[in-house]
């Protein structure tokens, strides 16, 4: 299995001999304005350059995104990615926009959904808490599973709770993907995990890899690379969660 982080929750995740591309926000640095009533109203999205030629990127066997909003699928990966390549979404509200969009291969994610041998198993996420949620709506994670490979767990636009707790406990992922930005708008508090967000993550899966990505690439974020690694380095768990920059990768 290879991971490597993109940029924001975009990644390309190898596993089972087929590679995927997750939540492809594609556009370049500076392209979109700033998202309203949060940090940083001066920079406009994405923050960063993507850390790789975008063909690199989108030479993919399959697409999963999480859900629709602008940083997990922009117009730039509407525009650019193959309109035949399978496309994985959470709910079929999502698999009408996306073939409004032009793609013609979508399937909805299901608990049980199985592609070339690789189990994909749609999992519950909560974009926020309390009166947030009627604005950010539904989002999803997904679990990977297959006989040559170790357990992957890409938790998606997500807080920490019961649902995520219920994830690891059931399938009991070897690696997990958090988006830990601690991302929030003025009002209503985080939108996906913080520090202490990861910090449950890793007390649900002591022995687990976790891989903290969404950080530092939209202009809504408030949680640094370096404080995450301050806080984690406090706690003695350095050796089990990573802070890939942008570009880069890891193979387990």
């Amino acid at each position: 299995m290879k991971i490597q982080q993109i940029r924001n929750a975009t990644l390309v995740v190898e596993y089972a001999g087929k590679k995927f591309l997750i939540d492809p926000m594609l556009a370049e640095k500076g392209t979109y304005p700033p998202f309203p009533n949060s940090l940083r109203q001066d920079q406009f999205n994405p923050l960063v350059d993507l850390p790789a030629p975008l063909e690199n990127i989108i030479t993919v066997d399959a697409v999963i995104v999480t859900h629709l909003h602008l940083d997990h699928f922009d117009e730039v990966a509407k525009d650019v990615l193959p309109k035949d390549i399978k496309m994985f979404v959470q709910n079929e509200e999502d698999a009408k926009e996306v073939r409004i969009a032009g793609f013609q291969n979508v399937e909805v994610l299901q608990e049980d959904t199985v592609f070339e041998d690789i189990q994909l198993i749609k999992t519950k996420g909560e974009h926020g808490r309390g009166e947030i949620l009627k604005r950010t709506g539904l989002v999803c994670g997904v679990v990977f599973k297959h006989q040559n490979e170790k357990t992957l767990f890409v938790a998606g636009d997500t807080v920490w709770y019961e649902a995520v707790q219920e994830v690891i406990e059931t399938h009991k992922p070897e690696f997990i993907v958090v988006n830990g930005g601690d991302n929030q708008f003025f009002e209503g508090g985080s939108l996906v995990m913080g520090k202490d967000d990861i910090y449950e993550v890793y007390k649900a899966a002591p022995t687990a890899k976790v891989i903290s990505v969404h950080m530092e690439a939209v202009n809504h974020w408030t949680l640094s690379r370096e404080e995450l690694k301050n806080f984690i380095e406090e706690k003695g768990i350095s050796s089990h969660i990573l802070v890939p920059d942008d570009g880069e990768s890891y193979t387990f």
